[in-house]
């Protein structure tokens, strides 16, 4: 036999847990650099620029654009 509940758990109860369960939308900033969307703290994938600095070498033809 599984455990039981020993008391009922309210509607209030429960839905204040599930309050913290919602999924949030990701914030998007634009490059300063190349103007691309891009995460907030994280290099820009496309030109590899991070707070004004190269950070990540980028050897294609759409960084140099």
């Amino acid at each position: 036999m599984g455990a039981h509940p020993k008391r009922k758990i309210s509607k209030m109860r429960r839905d204040s847990r599930r309050g913290h369960h919602a999924l949030e939308f990701p914030q998007f900033i634009t490059c300063p650099s190349c103007r691309q969307l891009t995460l907030p703290h994280q290099a820009c994938h496309r030109c590899g620029v991070y707070r004004g600095r190269q950070v990540v070498e980028m050897n294609n033809e759409r960084a140099a654009q």
